[in-house]
Parts: structure tokens; sequence; C-alpha cells
């Protein structure tokens, strides 16, 4: 375990400065999603929020580590990242406590969040990589359970935009365990900025919200490209909509990623493939 903890330890420390800084935006994007909750709010029901961001972003931390991590290191590289996060969790509250924070709390804190995640999300079976039914469901059943813990249960809107505050890490992580990212922090600002995007709350006129995504990706001399669906756009289209959209999309994918081959593997691009992503 000290082997594999050692050899990850920048990628470990800059995932838990990551997971810790969407956890923390992800709430405070929620109050601003709900003014009226988030007024009744206690200073326990926040930490309670925060900590349930953090446990989906363990689970989604888990199955990227998964593509990305071999399989003899996972178990060791999954405690080191709960023990990063606690380390920087305990940083993080010094300055609210000073020396006086309790770290064995902190540790307790942590470690149940990990044990509740695994006991809550381990179930849903899929590749995080693809869309599909069971992911879907995942991120739906969350963006409830932080919609009811919000004081407003079935509020699809609220809901929909935990599951997207969520699933805006995906990206981030990805480049961490890749190696193919800036420090953490521009990451945490990378992903905030995504949400921010997706969650205008004064729902003006022409907002815009991001309903399909593409993304190629290269890792070593392999080009992956893969589409999205925003989670309330699939859950609108009939069987046979959904059908058809995934055939166009795949053909779609099929152009970009060919395209993207050729110019990332050219002599002109060499340099600029490096980045892993378009």
């Amino acid at each position: 375990m000290a082997t594999a903890n050692t050899e990850y330890k920048d990628q470990l420390r800059q995932l838990a400065e990551l997971m810790l800084a969407v956890s923390g935006e992800s709430v405070t994007l929620m109050k601003k999603n709900a003014p009226e909750q988030a007024l009744a709010l206690k200073r326990q029901d926040e930490w309670g929020l925060y900590l349930e961001f953090l446990k989906i972003l363990f689970n989604v931390a888990d199955r990227l580590a998964a593509l990305h991590i071999p399989l003899k290191d996972q178990m060791a590289f999954m405690n080191g990242l709960e023990d990063a996060v606690t380390r920087q969790l305990t940083h993080a509250l010094e300055p609210a406590f000073g020396h006086n924070v309790d770290q064995m709390e902190i540790v307790l804190t942590v470690g149940t969040a990990v044990a509740e995640s695994r006991e809550t999300y381990e179930p849903y079976k899929f590749l995080i990589t693809e869309e599909s039914k069971a992911k879907s469901e995942m991120f739906r059943d969350f963006g409830e359970k932080i919609a009811q813990a919000l004081g407003a249960p079935g509020n699809s809107r609220l809901s929909s935009a935990a599951a997207l505050c969520a699933g805006a890490i995906v990206p981030a992580i990805s480049a961490v365990l890749q190696g193919q990212t800036a420090p953490a922090t521009d990451a945490a600002h990378k992903a905030s900025a995504s949400m921010a995007d997706s969650l205008d709350t004064k729902n003006q006129t022409g907002q815009e919200i991001k309903l399909i995504s593409l993304m190629s990706s290269v890792s070593g001399e392999e080009v992956e490209t893969r589409w999205g669906l925003h989670p309330r756009f699939r859950e609108d289209l009939t069987p046979a909509e959904l059908q058809q959209l995934t055939k166009l999309l795949n053909r779609v994918a099929k152009i970009v990623g060919e395209r993207y081959a050729a110019v990332a593997f050219s002599d002109e691009w060499a340099s600029w493939h490096k980045a892993g992503h378009a």
C-alpha cells in the first residue's frame, strides 16, 4: 500500500483537492438554485449536503480509477485517496477550528462517507465513460436525494442540477488520473465553470443548456470518442427517438473520431495532441 501511495502521491493529492473543492462549490450552487430552502438550512444540514456530494465523487473516482490504475494497485489507491481527502479536509477546517480540530472525528467522518458511498452506489453497474440506463438512474437517484435533503423532495429542477454537478467532475478526474491536467485547483475551476454554465439560477430568456456532448480523447496510440445526453433530455425522449438519435450520434462520433485521429497524430499537431482531448 505504501508503495502505491508513493507512486501516485501527486495524483492522490490533486484528486483530494479537486473532490473537496467541487463538493463545496456544488453545495454553493445548489443553495443558489434553492434560495428559500437555503435560508432554512442549518450548518449541520449544509455539512450533510457536502458529504452527500463527497460520497458520489468517491464513487465516480473509484469507477474512473478502475480504468486508469493497474488492478493490483486499485485497492491501495482508493485507500490512499481516502487518506488524502482526510488530510485535505483537516487542513481546510483548521482556519475555522484552529489546531483544536478533532482529526479522529474527521477520519471517522470520511471513513463513514466512503462506506456509505460503496453501499449506496456500487449496486449500479455501468461503465462511467458510457451513457447507460444504470448511469442515468444513479445520478437521478442522487439528485433526488439532494433535493430531499434541501427540503424540496420531488423538485426535478434541483435534482437535475445536483446530477449535473456530480457529472461535471468526470472529465477533471479522468485528466488527473491520466496525468494530463494542470494543478487540481485549475481543474476544480473548470469543473465549477461547467456546473455554473448549466445552472443559471436567473432562468433568463435565451439560457443555454447542453443537451448533447461529444468528446474525443487520446491515450497513447488509441483514440476514444464518446457522446452523452443530458439526463432530463434522455428521459423526455421516446424509445424510438432515442434509438434514432443514438444511431445518428454513433455516426457523428465515428466521423469526429476519425478526423481527430488524423489531426492529432499528424506532425503538425504533435505537441498539441499531448493535451489529450478535443
